[in-house]
């Protein structure tokens, strides 16, 4: 290693067993499953104790996440690498859908665009998050989110097509 890089830095990161929230979310609603989780009483997605995004409010067709990047999520030229943001949008707007959604059927991205309006530093502080349906459907559903820094200025804009995963799908 060398000495210039100064001392190296780490973070750890804490994830529940996924089945368990998985298993009990297949026999709620969408909204009934995310608002438990919202309450802890089921266990976080894996990918919010990686990426440090909590939940801030779940209502049919619009959710709310949080996120306070830090360095560990820096990209080569010093920013917040685009893909965090991407995740946190794909994330809002899948569990927007996903609130709008009966016990035992699931969905998965099937397309998402998203457009990067200003980057993200750690100074940018906490992200919110917000995804909202546009349309609901039985094979497709389509929604939108936004992400924007503490200062509330947008720094990115999604709109997301979903695949709707019935049971036995």
């Amino acid at each position: 290693m060398n000495a210039s890089w100064g001392e190296p830095r780490s973070k750890t990161v804490t994830w529940y067993d996924p089945m368990v929230g998985a298993r009990a979310g297949a026999e709620m609603s969408g909204l009934d499953y995310l608002r438990a989780m919202l309450r802890e009483e089921l266990p976080p997605a894996p990918i919010g104790g990686l990426m440090s995004f909590q939940p801030e409010s779940v209502e049919a067709g619009d959710v709310v996440f949080s996120c306070e990047p830090d360095e560990s999520v820096y990209n080569p030229i010093g920013v917040v690498h685009g893909g965090l943001v991407c995740t946190l949008l794909d994330s809002v707007a899948g569990c927007a859908v996903h609130t709008t959604l009966p016990a035992g059927v699931g969905y998965t991205s099937a397309e998402i665009k998203v457009s990067y309006v200003r980057p993200v530093h750690r100074d940018s502080g906490k992200l919110l998050a917000h995804g909202w349906v546009v349309r609901p459907g039985r094979r497709l559903a389509f929604a939108e989110a936004d992400v924007r820094s503490a200062d509330g200025k947008v720094v990115a804009t999604a709109s997301s097509t979903l695949l709707i995963l019935s049971t036995g799908t």
